[in-house]
């Protein structure tokens, strides 16, 4: 009987925890996201405020699109009747307290009014909420975000996502946005300091060193000052490099565009001798085969587009590997030996199917899509390197080695480089010398065909597209050597590399200007480029 009242007491301490802990949590809770809203129905900046970081504390399943819909004003209020309504980016609209959908729009509604620093707090309360989503992309952007807004009630949150993230980039950006946020707080010690600091030098870009700066500014201890100085310094070399390893990047990408462009001509050029002024068509006709490509891959198969490029590469091979052929069958082969009317009867050529293009697809730009994996970038060393562009680079080699592969490892290979190396010596050893001319104008055609299928990924598909790269693709066969590969291959790397680095200096336009006039000076020295053909009829 004595232990009744201790029994009751216990459990009245019991159930009074209980309450209090109910009462705390009440704000975040349930009804949290209710108290919220009744903020925003006030229409005050203050009240705003308040609702924002109650409304991303609630919990509510639909926190997220209630915030991202007050960021776009699509949040609807009349305080009269406590109507609150979410209009979707489609013009759809949703009760914002019970998440039911809603016929049509209520009479007497007005957008909730925000202004800088109410967008600010809702972006960083939307960077906390998708700091821990399961998509890789928006916890990126989330900590880009939080990275921005440097607020800091996200810093429980970033803790826990930098201990269960495992992607490199996202985490690099979340120790960013923690750093970023940490070196706000003026009583920070120098041991965090030197920490967020070195996470921000990590970032490696400009706006991270900003926030170093603006802490050297602000701060007048010397050891401190020493510490973010060292670190500026740091990260300004940081950059420097970084530059210079972009500009490299860069510069082989174009080198590789430039390499797909003139390779077909190389083989034209070096066995035949020809000046082909259409070689520009036949890489734009590859790139029109890819868009013709895709729109029946769009209207037929749209879940299979992304296999579309793989269609589009054979059959822009062949494609204007016949052409090339038909050209070569009936126009030049009778004008061998006259190099002039050669070169005017392709460049007619040109203009012949640049008008029938125009006639086809009309003189628009088309639109040419890239399959998914091909899209977005991925970051290498601090480097931003696009998906597109890496895969062109590798295709690109794939070609180079196939091409090589033909010319060492094969009977027309062989044949080729006899007649290259020696026409008249080949055509008495029994080489049908016109049959390997028409084969060779056909591969380098169909060649320029599977280049203008990469170039449709990264360029404007339009009738003019060929006219852009075929003096390019001149410059690299002749610097390289004519008919040689290799040579041809270092020519289109050292030359985009070369314009990369001098455009900083001197500009798009003129820097292809320098590039042409060392370009006149090295052939005066050596005419036959860097890597000569060898042979009796070549040294001749």
């Amino acid at each position: 009987m004595p232990l009744r009242p201790t029994v009751m007491a216990l459990a009245r301490r019991c159930l009074a925890a209980v309450a209090a802990i109910w009462l705390v949590c009440l704000p975040v809770g349930a009804q949290a996201i209710d108290k919220a809203l009744d903020r925003l129905l006030e229409d005050s900046f203050t009240e705003t405020l308040a609702a924002v970081d109650e409304i991303a504390r609630s919990g509510n399943k639909n926190a997220a699109d209630i915030l991202e819909a007050l960021a776009d004003r699509r949040v609807l209020i009349d305080a009269a009747t406590k109507t609150i309504v979410v209009k979707s980016p489609t013009g759809s609209l949703m009760d914002a307290r019970t998440g039911a959908a809603i016929a049509s729009e209520p009479a007497g509604l007005s957008p909730v009014r925000t202004n800088n620093r109410v967008r600010g707090a809702i972006e960083a309360a939307i960077g906390g909420l998708t700091l821990l989503s399961p998509d890789a992309a928006k916890r990126l952007a989330a900590a880009d975000a939080v990275f921005k807004s440097r607020d800091a009630k996200a810093l429980p949150v970033l803790d826990q996502a930098l201990a269960r993230e495992q992607d490199p980039a996202v985490k690099r950006a979340l120790a960013r946005a923690r750093a970023s946020v940490l070196l706000t707080d003026p009583t920070l010690g120098k041991p965090d300091l030197g920490a967020a600091v070195d996470a921000l030098i990590d970032a490696g870009d400009a706006e991270a060193l900003g926030l170093i700066r603006a802490r050297l500014t602000s701060n007048t201890d010397p050891e401190t000052r020493l510490l973010l100085q060292t670190a500026i310094d740091k990260g300004e070399q940081r950059q420097r490099t970084l530059a210079v390893a972009q500009n490299i990047w860069f510069g082989l990408s174009l080198g590789s565009v430039l390499l797909l462009a003139a390779i077909g001509l190389a083989i034209t050029f070096g066995v035949m001798g020809v000046i082909n002024m259409a070689h520009g068509e036949m890489v734009m006709l590859g790139a029109y085969t890819t868009f013709t490509v895709q729109e029946l891959f769009r209207a037929y198969a749209p879940g299979a587009f992304d296999w579309s490029l793989a269609v589009a590469l054979p059959l822009a091979f062949l494609v204007t590997g016949l052409i090339g052929i038909a050209i070569e069958r009936g126009i030049i082969s009778f004008l061998y030996g006259r190099p002039l009317e050669t070169l005017l009867a392709t460049w007619g050529v040109s203009l012949v199917l640049q008008q029938a293009v125009r006639t086809a697809y009309g003189s628009s730009n088309k639109e040419v899509g890239s399959p998914a994996f091909m899209s977005g970038t991925f970051d290498l060393f601090g480097l931003s390197i696009a998906w597109g562009r890496m895969w062109i680079i590798l295709f690109t080699l794939v070609v180079f080695a196939s091409l090589l592969l033909v010319l060492k490892a094969t009977p027309l290979g062989l044949q080729m480089r006899a007649v290259t190396q020696n026409r008249r010596m080949a055509a008495a050893m029994g080489i049908r010398t016109r049959r390997i001319d028409a084969l060779t104008f056909g591969l380098g055609s169909g060649i320029a065909g599977i280049a203008g299928v990469a170039l449709s990924q990264i360029d404007n598909v339009s009738p003019n597209l060929g006219q852009s790269y075929i003096i390019d693709s001149f410059m690299v066969v002749v610097f390289g050597g004519v008919g040689n590969l290799w040579g041809t291959f270092v020519s289109a790397m050292f030359l985009g590399i070369a314009n990369k680095f001098l455009e900083p200096f001197a500009g798009a336009v003129l820097a292809k200007i320098l590039i042409l006039v060392l370009l006149i000076l090295f052939i005066q020295k050596r005419p036959r480029g860097l890597f000569a053909l060898k042979g009796r009829a070549v040294e001749a």
